[in-house]
């Protein structure tokens, strides 16, 4: 796939609080249609074969809407941060084309985005949100602790004002664990 050059990246997951790119813009953007979901399995980041994490994806869902940092990248970089992405979330994740409102502009915007399908070989799908916090406080991989990703999503939504009760919640149950 061929990256335009005012494409923007649409990050809702570590993407919002660690791109590990340049970009050459960066703005809070909403997402309409989708919600954020704790239902992605982490084998390769936040867990490990046989002890996954819980990362998020992206459900469609009429109605709803997603906060997240979106990130233009420079034109002769493009491609190279692309590979990166798709190296990063090579663990059941695909690229999907996408309209984001950004903050501040009144029209859409051309946006990527990497959503797991369900059906993918990480993919774990719903649980109760007390199995989801339990499954997270115990999980930890390459990039660091479950519990540390949860905890930093939910420092970066308040960081932007976008409220997302799904991660608030999870972080409140995390909380409540101490640690």
């Amino acid at each position: 796939m061929t990256v335009s050059q005012r494409i923007w990246i649409f990050g809702y997951g570590s993407l919002v609080w660690r791109p590990a790119f340049a970009s050459e813009e960066q703005r809070p953007a909403l997402l309409q249609g989708w919600i954020r979901r704790f239902w992605q399995g982490s084998t390769d980041h936040r867990g490990v074969p046989g002890a996954p994490g819980r990362v998020v994806t992206l459900l469609p869902a009429e109605r709803a809407h997603c906060w997240g940092m979106a990130y233009r990248l420079a034109a002769p970089d493009a491609e190279q941060v692309m590979d990166a992405l798709d190296e990063r979330e090579r663990g059941g994740y695909e690229r999907r084309r996408v309209s984001l409102l950004l903050q501040g502009d009144k029209s859409a915007s051309e946006g990527l985005v990497y959503v797991a399908i369900p059906g993918n070989v990480n993919y774990l799908g719903p649980a109760p949100l007390d199995a989801i916090a339990h499954q997270v406080n115990r999980a930890a991989g390459p990039s660091g602790p479950n519990r540390e990703y949860v905890l930093r999503l939910a420092e970066a939504m308040r960081g932007i004002d976008a409220s997302d009760p799904h991660v608030f919640s999870l972080e409140r149950r995390l909380l409540g664990f101490g640690n």
